[in-house]
């Protein structure tokens, strides 16, 4: 039996040793194994084999361990080539390093830091197993903690206890950080390009493992974590060869387009140069110029003369455009720029080019709904400019000789009026101007120097309009189709002459007359009206006869005394014809009185607070200045002449 159990009894530890291999039972209960046989009796040669059998499975599990190990290593270096190979997301396959570096090397994180060559620091760029957001939006100096002393040297190195390791430069946030993570073993690793082995090359980052306790790093774990940074690196640098091939490849497709677009334009450049050229050789005018270079542009386009008129508007199929108030006063202010930079401006989607002549503004060209030019498409919409100046230059040179011609008309017309004012009227027609319409008659004086410019100033304020102008007794005489009233009309002739000869300019109108005699008539009143301005100390003013008030009746050769009565009186007598009151009269006591309520209260035979009462109310229709030295003259002679319409 024991014989029996001597040779039996190797055979099962031996046995039970063979199980626990199979199952890669932890390093403890292989112990268990001798132990048990002490327990149950086994001769000292026995336990003697047993430890040894022991101590071989141990060996043979460190081995087999070691095996597996590697083949996880080379099985994650293996995924990892593969991810390198179907590289298309960088952050993705960096992600995949970091988890692998953490469950290989079976680390509580891990993590890889990147330089930032703008800040010139150093940034966490992917981390696996992290909780602390201190950690994990640390920014470290270059040279700092372990990372930069793995960058300095470009070697690895391994710390068992990272707070009291002093083999490095520790700062107040890094430390903080790795407190704030709990992190103490740390290994980091060089990310390196261009090296052999862990020698040489460029260190474009680090990639670290780290547990929250002691750990001591082993040379296998060293080199399997330098091996993934290999592979980030690799990562890294295909990423950035990628990126700079299709950087290389969009400039060449810049260049490309740009080559392209530069025979365009300059196809396009010949084409609206030809068809431009063509226009000004048949004699096109400027809605024909405007529509061409709306289509060449894709663009609504206005011509403005240098006052702001309109003078073309299309769009590009040909059709009319309608330029708003707001678009015109843009477009005034948009010329300006455009005069002062000497080229086109861009203001609200809408491009501006002041039309010269020199340094003489003649208009400009404003593109509409265009919110980008290109260079040639600029180029080409300031051609446009010049070829409008060209055409703008010939209309005027026509106007101006149709405009001595229609000078000397009004010459024969002022002078001489009856000789013969059929052939007058037919004169007129044959010249476009209509004697037998409703004109206004402006008589405009400049002071000094100034006046010398008047009568070009005049032809160029009327341009492209119905109305003409000459010179006639050393003024400026216009016939003008308006319908304004006289006064506003000279008002803002006297405003824009004085801003085209650069001094004050006073304006006199009445009107509208129609016919040689009335026309004729017409003017010398205007003339009256500009003296009385001037003797009123109002230069520079524009104003019609009837505005004058009595003034104007005294000047005025038809003497509306109805209707100055009417606009001085006109209030109180529709009040006293409504209402049955006596508020004209009142008015006639109180001044025939010399301004005393008690003489007039008693010329009305009313208490003196009815009195007080009618004048509150006539201030209440007149105005506060009714009682005014001027009003008063005003409203007086309106009183007389009033009575003595009724007879009285």
């Amino acid at each position: 039996m024991s014989e029996q159990n001597g040779h039996a009894a190797p055979c099962g530890p031996v046995h039970r040793l063979l199980e626990l291999l199979a199952d890669d039972a932890p390093a403890e209960e292989f112990g268990a194994v001798a132990t048990a046989a002490r327990t149950g009796g086994a001769s000292p040669q026995e336990l003697s084999e047993i430890e040894r059998a022991t101590a071989t499975a141990l060996r043979i599990r460190r081995a087999l361990r070691q095996h597996r190990r590697r083949e996880m290593e080379l099985s994650a270096l293996f995924d990892t080539a593969s991810d390198l190979a179907a590289l298309r997301d960088l952050d993705a396959v960096l992600k995949s390093i970091v988890r692998r570096a953490r469950l290989l090397l079976g680390t509580d994180t891990a993590y890889l830091t990147l330089p930032d060559e703008e800040a010139g620091d150093t940034y966490m760029r992917v981390t696996d197993g992290s909780v602390s957001p201190l950690f994990q939006n640390l920014r470290l100096e270059l040279g700092e903690g372990l990372g930069g002393l793995v960058a300095q040297t470009a070697r690895p190195y391994a710390t068992p206890d990272y707070r009291t390791d002093q083999r490095f430069h520790h700062t107040g946030n890094i430390d903080a950080g790795v407190v704030d993570e709990g992190l103490v073993g740390i290994l980091g690793v060089p990310l390196l390009l261009g090296s052999r082995g862990n020698r040489g090359g460029k260190v474009i980052g680090a990639l670290f493992a780290a547990d929250r306790s002691p750990r001591p790093f082993t040379p296998d774990e060293v080199a399997l974590l330098c091996s993934l940074a290999a592979h980030a690196a690799i990562a890294i640098d295909t990423a950035g060869a990628i990126a700079d091939s299709r950087a290389a490849l969009a400039e060449l497709a810049d260049a490309n387009a740009v080559i392209r677009e530069h025979s365009e334009a300059m196809q396009r450049a010949e084409e609206a140069h030809d068809r431009l050229t063509d226009l000004v050789l048949r004699g096109g005018d400027l809605t024909e110029v405007a529509t061409a270079v709306a289509k060449l542009l894709d663009g609504a386009l206005t011509i403005h003369d240098s006052e702001g008129r309109n003078l073309a508007a299309v769009r590009p199929d040909g059709s009319a455009f309608t330029e708003t108030a707001t678009d015109a006063a843009r477009a005034s202010d948009a010329t300006q720029a455009s005069l002062s930079a000497g080229r086109a401006v861009h203001r609200d989607a809408t491009w501006t080019c002041a039309v010269l002549a020199g340094p003489r503004l003649l208009g400009s060209l404003t593109l509409h709904d265009r919110p980008h030019l290109d260079d040639p498409d600029r180029r080409l919409f300031e051609r446009a400019g010049v070829i409008t100046a060209l055409l703008l230059l010939l209309r005027h040179s026509v106007a101006e000789t149709e405009n001595r011609v229609r000078g000397e008309l009004i010459a024969d017309l002022l002078a001489a009026p009856d000789r013969d004012p059929g052939a007058l009227v037919g004169r007129g027609r044959r010249l476009g101007i209509d004697l037998e319409q409703p004109h206004l008659l402006l008589v405009a004086e400049a002071v000094g120097c100034a006046q010398e410019k008047l009568p070009g100033a005049a032809v160029q304020y009327l341009f492209g309009s119905e109305s003409i102008s000459a010179e006639h007794s050393g003024a400026a005489v216009l016939l003008v189709r308006d319908d304004r009233p006289p006064g506003e009309a000279a008002r803002a002739a006297a405003a824009q002459l004085a801003h085209l000869v650069g001094a004050p300019v006073t304006v006199g109108a009445t009107g509208p007359a129609a016919g040689p005699r009335a026309i004729a008539a017409a003017h010398a009143e205007a003339a009256r009206c500009l003296r009385a301005l001037q003797a009123l100390g109002r230069v520079g003013d524009g104003a019609g006869v009837l505005e004058l008030g009595f003034v104007g009746v005294l000047l005025g050769d038809s003497r509306d005394v109805s209707g100055f009565v009417n606009a001085t009186l006109g209030s109180l007598l529709e009040y006293d014809a409504r209402r049955g009151t006596a508020l004209v009269r009142t008015l006639e006591a109180y001044f025939a009185s010399g301004g005393s309520l008690t003489r007039a209260k008693d010329v009305l035979h009313v208490h003196v607070n009815t009195v007080v009462q009618r004048l509150d109310r006539i201030q209440a229709l007149l105005g506060a200045d009714w009682n005014s030295a001027e009003r008063a003259l005003e409203l007086r002679l309106a009183l007389r002449l009033h009575l003595l319409a009724q007879g009285q």
